[in-house]
């Protein structure tokens, strides 16, 4: 079993956030490990709601602020629902995924968590006015 290392960096390299996941497969593709990063993400949410979510990509109806969504009331979210988002935000370049030091680019890509147990999601944001 594998152990995999979830860190968000900003487009500079700053670290923002960071956790592990432990007992996974040794190889995962990034569609699994996108919907695994974010239903856990969720169900940390769920566990205590509040109007704040610090998630990959934005729930339904929330604002985007620094770091994170605001909703606007504490609300159940839905995993599956999140994942979805997520899926279409990586193929839309909303995010980019580095699996040691290479960028992977296809939800269907292989991941060996032996080799590359680090995973840096670096969220990509619009320019104003350009």
């Amino acid at each position: 079993m594998a152990t995999v290392t979830f860190r968000d960096e900003t487009a500079t390299g700053r670290p923002v956030a960071e956790w592990q996941v432990a007992g996974l497969p040794q190889r995962m593709t990034v569609r699994e490990l996108i919907r695994l990063r974010v239903r856990d993400e969720v169900a940390r949410y769920n566990a205590r709601p509040s109007d704040r979510f610090n998630g990959l990509v934005r729930p339904d109806d929330a604002e985007a602020e620094l770091n994170g969504y605001r909703l606007r009331e504490p609300r159940h979210l839905d995993w599956e629902r999140q994942a979805a988002i997520a899926e279409r935000a990586f193929l839309s370049n909303g995010f980019f995924v580095l699996a040691g030091d290479r960028q992977v680019e296809d939800l269907d890509e292989v991941v060996d968590l032996t080799t590359d147990p680090g995973l840096v999601f670096i969220k990509l944001v619009a320019l104003v006015g350009g």
